[in-house]
């Protein structure tokens, strides 16, 4: 069972991310080239590789909120448009929930999901079944939510929070797309996973495995 999370913990989880996005970015390029302009994977290769320099410049006294406030601003200065907004959005606001903090609880780490999913929305303007990566988002930072009102362990919280990612990524294939350039292929847009979606997925499923592996 484990109840914190430290920052060195944590940044040994964003860095398992950046290596994971990278492992997999040709095949979220792959998804994005159905719907969108293929560069899906690339971008989020771009955005993370910047994190992953910076992670390693990091001072050994960051607290949460500083180390979220300096990824998220090499994320979005690495990756000016589509996805590097509402990263950065993201974690800056899960961020500012966590703020003076060097460990966090289970209940905290819930806040951290829910105040970066709300950000997400803020500033991507999208809704529940606009197939994007917010439809992985909301109800993941819900499920992670309810769950640590019952449990105090953080990994089986990760481990349902990334089961719940999984599930609702898969769900996007169905989906009508209302938003990006992909609103723009109306019915055809059906049938494809959301390649946002995929990647929101891929970071869930990472933390959880990442975290089991502290």
């Amino acid at each position: 069972m484990k109840k914190e999370l430290s920052t060195n913990e944590f940044i040994k989880i964003i860095l398992a991310i950046c290596d994971n996005v990278e492992k997999e970015k040709d095949y979220l390029s792959e998804l994005d080239r159905a719907t969108g302009d293929g560069d899906h994977g690339v971008t989020m290769s771009i955005g993370w590789s910047a994190v992953k320099e910076k992670v390693s410049t990091l001072e050994d006294n960051f607290t949460f909120d500083k180390i979220c406030m300096q990824i998220a601003s090499s994320f979005l200065s690495a990756v000016g448009a589509s996805a590097g907004p509402l990263y950065a959005t993201a974690l800056m606001r899960g961020g500012a929930k966590l703020k003076d903090l060097s460990v966090i609880n289970s209940s905290q780490l819930s806040e951290f999901f829910d105040a970066a999913a709300n950000g997400i929305q803020d500033r991507g303007k999208a809704n529940l079944g606009d197939k994007t990566m917010l439809d992985v988002w909301l109800p993941t930072a819900k499920k992670i939510k309810d769950i640590s009102s019952s449990t105090d362990n953080i990994i089986e919280i990760l481990e349902q929070g990334s089961l719940t990612a999984n599930e609702k990524m898969l769900s996007t294939k169905d989906m009508l797309s209302k938003k990006g350039r992909s609103s723009k292929l109306g019915e055809r847009s059906r049938g494809h996973i959301d390649p946002g979606a995929a990647s929101s997925a891929l970071i869930f499923k990472t933390f959880y495995e990442a975290t089991q592996n502290l």
